[in-house]
């Protein structure tokens, strides 16, 4: 073979049409991959190896996920809840499995103990700092000794992770958790989530190409690994993870009515005030359980204050309810943006609650009111340009539009936050409201957070959760900075009653401008600043005393007349566990402020440290881990890893979330049997109404290193191009 000689003319020029034929080629192989490939959620079957079964030390064999069954056991007493959770890990296999279980929790609860029985054993965990934790659990797990791990991953939810279950085997993980009763409306409530709802998580984007420190990929959910578990298609498998309930309740009141809206229930009688209340059978944990009661009437009491001593500190517990004379309705104008979810997660039942929903909102506006609608998947589309005055024909296009609306796609929230927060202007003096219906399943919670923090002006945000399994945390969080609330709707019986709940917070704010000041005690109180409180709620805060004694004043405005209650520190009630809900709430504070920009990250993490090992709760900075002393895997044996799969949750639709099944190809059809793929679905976009506005936003999971590859391609048949021009001239 002759060489090749570029000083030739004719040389470079064949080199130079060699290049750009190149770079042709592998771009249109980019571009054609880049249409072909659908978008994916991120999936512990390819990053974690999380299935129903898994790889064995013998070829061709398999290794069976552990089984998982769950007791609760609630107890209330007056304004707390204190929980017991019992997983039993049972190891259906011949070889040794590492379980591991993604579970959810309310959002403000405090997990401070950890047992792990093993036989007639039981060893007690400890809380340590994350890292610490995760150390003392790998070690003991690589010795062949059992370990148990509890992490938060979000503050409403959890992993269990547990290390060396024999063959055979079963291993008992026992926590206990506390939190507040909620109080609204006369009613008291208290929830018990049961199942994560897959989350959808945005991919990454590239910031910058430059190759700089400061260069490369921002991930919005830079744990996306850690918040997806294998998820069971209810079409191909039986419910799992089966969970039986018991609630003691204690109310400090004669209690009228009990119930409990999505679960039969048995309700046996102890006492004027006390009932048992349990699941009539054991149900899969695919929705949250709820239990509702109320007082007979005129008998629950207006305030209460409770009091713990712990680590030589005084704490107390609050709750107020304002006084029931109905203040005059707020009705200025107002500027009602409504935005709806009709993303994938969104299908079946909730789609049509959603829906349901927003129609009633939309026959509660006024003539005087204007409003507009934002519907979002993983593309936007406004309704109108602004928002239009709620004439009869203006309403009547938005209900055609609403009935229109099909779940689809991904859950691009951040984007139409934004849109709904985008404020245009409007007449001095207006109500400027953002009611928000979704499910929440997202993973990137943080960034609507900042999105709400930073835009949020004179709006105020209603977040309204819709189906069996909302997300909780971020639900309570945005309506938190956005001065606003949040309601539940669990079942289409319940979309009237929420919905028409919410109007009336929308209608009258209760009371403003709240303040409370402590006389002879010093007090870190949590909340710091109030929050205004909306028709039907109370106002419930903690605090640390360095003594009990004087008051606590409590004033504020219901409507334009000054209100004022005043509550003695030395008349407080024995309670327990209200150090620790002060320390959970004291953790959320310091969350609310990283997002205001109150405290620098590191700022954050340190208090949040500090609060969890003082007061020994779990936080995304500190872990529960126990370990037992003795090895008990065999030296040589394999350990493989094991996520226990969830239920979708009831009322989802398996193929509106993970795409059609088989889609990739035979290789995958009996993986695709085993255990529901993160697929995201492509994007269908609502027929577009007159005057609407459709905006389809960047996907933003573009195979970007091999475009960035094009381009120096092309940039080398440019210099090659120039040096043959100038070896002509």
């Amino acid at each position: 073979m002759k060489p090749l000689h570029f000083d030739h003319p004719m040389t470079r020029l064949r080199a130079c049409a060699a290049l750009i034929a190149l770079a042709a080629t592998a771009f249109h192989a980019i571009a054609a991959s880049a249409q072909a490939a659908p978008l994916r959620f991120s999936t512990p079957h390819e990053t974690r190896g999380g299935a129903l079964v898994f790889e064995s030390t013998v070829e061709g064999r398999h290794v069976e996920a552990p089984l998982l069954g769950a007791d609760i056991d609630m107890e209330v007493t007056g304004a707390i809840v204190r929980a017991r959770v019992t997983q039993r890990f049972r190891n259906p296999a011949s070889g040794w499995v590492e379980g591991v279980y993604l579970f959810p929790l309310p959002e403000d609860a405090a997990v401070d103990t950890l047992k792990m029985v093993i036989g007639e054993r039981i060893v007690v965990g400890q809380v340590k700092e994350r890292q610490a934790a995760k150390i003392i659990y790998e070690q003991a797990k690589a010795d062949g000794k059992k370990a148990g791990l509890i992490e938060q991953e979000r503050p409403n939810m959890f992993t269990t992770s547990v290390a060396n279950i024999g063959p055979g085997e079963t291993v008992v993980i026992q926590f206990e958790y506390q939190h507040a009763v909620r109080q609204s409306g006369g009613e008291f409530s208290l929830r018990a989530p049961l199942v994560v709802a897959p989350r959808y998580t945005p991919p990454p984007v590239m910031q910058t190409v430059e190759f700089t420190p400061g260069g490369g990929w921002a991930d919005p959910v830079p744990d996306r690994e850690r918040i997806s578990s294998p998820v069971l298609d209810p079409a191909r498998h039986a419910p799992a993870n089966p969970v039986t309930l018991t609630v003691r309740l204690n109310a400090g009141f004669a209690i009228g009515e009990i119930k409990s809206p999505h679960h039969e229930v048995r309700i046996d009688e102890a006492g004027e005030d006390r009932r048992v209340v349990s699941l009539t059978r054991a149900v899969a944990a695919d929705r949250d359980f709820e239990l509702v009661w109320t007082p007979k009437s005129g008998l629950a009491p207006s305030a209460g204050l409770f009091r713990e001593r712990a680590a030589g500190r005084e704490y107390i517990l609050a709750m107020l309810a304002p006084p029931a004379a109905t203040p005059t309705p707020d009705r200025r104008p107002r500027e009602a943006i409504f935005v709806i979810d009709n993303s994938g997660s969104m299908g079946g039942e909730s789609m049509r609650q959603a829906k349901a929903s927003l129609l009633f909102a939309l026959d509660r506006l006024q003539p005087e009111d204007s409003f507009n609608i934002v519907r979002f998947d993983d593309t936007m589309e406004t309704l109108f340009p602004v928002a239009v005055k709620a004439d009869a024909r203006a309403v009547g296009e938005a209900r055609a539009f609403v009935r229109r609306l099909e779940a689809n796609g991904g859950t691009e929230m951040v984007p139409a936050m934004a849109a709904a927060l985008r404020d245009g202007g409007a007449v001095a003096g207006d109500v400027r409201q953002v009611v928000f219906l979704t499910d929440g399943a997202i993973g990137n919670e943080q960034q609507l957070f900042e999105t709400v923090a930073a835009q949020l002006g004179r709006s105020r945000v209603f977040m309204v959760g819709i189906g069996s399994a909302p997300n909780s945390h971020l639900m309570t969080r945005a309506a938190e900075l956005g001065r606003g609330a949040f309601v539940h709707i669990g079942s289409p019986e319940q979309v009237e009653e929420r919905m028409r709940e919410l109007f009336g917070k929308l209608e009258a704010p209760a009371v403003t401008n709240l303040q409370a000041q402590f006389t002879g005690a010093k007090a870190d109180m949590t909340p710091a600043r109030l929050p205004d409180l909306y028709r039907g709620e109370a106002l419930t805060f903690a605090a640390e005393v360095d003594a009990l004694k004087g008051e606590v004043v409590i004033e504020g405005l219901i409507g334009d007349q000054p209100w004022r209650a005043t509550l003695s520190l030395d008349q407080a009630a024995e309670g327990a566990g209200i150090a620790k809900l002060w320390a959970r709430r004291k953790i959320s504070d310091a969350e609310v402020e990283r997002t205001l920009g109150a405290i620098s990250p590191d700022e954050a993490d340190a208090h949040i440290l500090a609060l969890s090992l003082n007061h020994q709760i779990v936080s995304r900075r500190a872990s529960l881990v126990a370990v037992d002393a003795t090895p008990t895997r065999p030296h040589g044996e394999r350990l493989t890893r094991a996520d226990v799969p969830l239920n979708l949750p009831a009322g989802w639709d398996f193929e509106k979330v993970f795409g059609p099944q088989g889609e990739d190809g035979p290789a995958l059809e009996e993986e695709d049997r085993q255990v529901g793929r993160f697929i995201r679905a492509s994007a269908t976009a609502a027929a577009p109404a007159a005057h609407s506005m459709s905006v389809r936003l960047p996907k933003t999971a573009t195979p970007a290193q091999l475009l960035l590859i094009a381009g120096l391609l092309f940039i080398a048949c440019a210099l090659a191009l120039a040096a043959f021009a100038r070896s002509r001239r």
